[in-house]
């Protein structure tokens, strides 16, 4: 099942005054810092008292990433990721996972076009800027490898053609967690294409009781209006890459990675594609901090979103949210022992 979002006014109308979504647009990190800080206050308005959610969910589209969002139903996953597309000018799909979902209903299919005699390709919703994949440990296995392809190269390969997805492309995926009846676990190879992963948490009472208040005149999701364009989405990408990223706190993020690889308790630790994902990761929290250079904290504070998911511990019988939370505390572990250089 796919759901599209069109927007009702376009960020060149929206508050803020945004640029249109075809226009060049460059930036330098102050610049870029107030449209994130749009976003962030866009977003708040229906999510109340999730700002550190909100800041991940934001690392992970400026470095250019994907994000899980693991928790029980009904605490906002679906919603974040919604609010998050409605501030941007955009293009967004959501696809909802069954587990009859189909891998082309995915990607897309060809289809045989009898009065030109030649096979065209009917895009699938994955072709959009923004993707909410939304319950997609509900579908097969098969159909959840449709997604490896797209979010490691930003293309679809179908009937041996290849086609390039939108940039920016993220995909912003919710899952219930593993032990909750008809749902397949992750395979090890779709978690390594996550960025980050994190979870909800329940509101607190104040924040559930302003829930209570907003919905009670109705959804405030549909009440959001871009903020921003993709074309200074596209900007801020370039921004957080050309944060610096001084070779002390890269021989860090290395370390990290391979005291993974080595732990006692880790029988498989985070890939080369993890250490490349921090690295990202890092760069956009600093921009998101408004700094054009990165400090150790910005990696201390990731590395457990960034690398626990991936992390594959001896214990086969820790599954689930204890699984889960092992590795939490595993990773915890590593970043302690392992020495925070003092200056970069």
């Amino acid at each position: 099942m796919t759901e599209q979002f069109p927007h009702t006014a376009t960020a060149s109308t929206a508050p803020g005054a945004s640029l249109p979504a075809h226009a060049a647009v460059q930036l330098d990190v102050a610049a870029a810092r107030e449209r994130i800080d749009r976003v962030r206050a866009n977003i708040a308005q229906v999510i109340e008292g999730k700002d550190e959610q909100i800041r991940l969910a934001l690392v992970v589209l400026l470095g250019e990433g994907h994000l899980l969002v693991e928790d029980v139903p009904g605490v906002g996953k679906t919603v974040l990721a919604k609010s998050l597309a409605a501030s941007i000018d955009a293009s967004v799909n959501r696809i909802q996972f069954t587990p009859d979902l189909l891998p082309s209903d995915v990607t897309g299919v060809a289809i045989y076009d009898q009065n030109a005699r030649k096979f065209e390709f009917q895009a699938g919703p994955v072709f959009a800027n923004i993707v909410i994949g939304d319950e997609i440990n509900r579908a097969s296995p098969k159909t959840q490898s449709a997604f490896l392809e797209c979010m490691e190269e930003h293309q679809v390969s179908v009937d041996g053609v290849t086609h390039a997805l939108p940039n920016p492309f993220t995909v912003f995926a919710t899952q219930n967690p593993s032990e909750m009846e008809g749902t397949y676990a992750l395979p090890e190879a779709q978690r390594d294409r996550f960025m980050a992963r994190m979870s909800m948490g329940y509101p607190s009472l104040a924040a559930e009781l302003k829930m209570v208040e907003r919905r009670d005149q109705g959804d405030p999701v549909t009440q959001l209006r871009p903020v921003v364009s993709s074309a200074e989405v596209r900007a801020m990408i370039q921004v957080a890459r050309s944060v610096y990223l001084a070779p002390v706190l890269q021989r860090y993020i290395v370390e990290l990675a391979r005291a993974t690889r080595e732990h006692d308790d880790i029988r498989v630790g985070v890939s080369p594609r993890a250490t490349l994902h921090l690295l990202r990761a890092v760069k956009a929290n600093a921009l998101i901090e408004g700094r054009d250079f990165v400090i150790p904290d910005d990696i201390t504070s990731l590395a457990r979103a960034v690398f626990a998911h991936r992390l594959v511990l001896n214990s086969r019988s820790v599954r689930g949210a204890i699984g889960t939370a092992e590795a939490a505390r595993v990773m915890d572990q590593i970043v302690q022992q392992i020495p925070t250089p003092t200056s970069a």
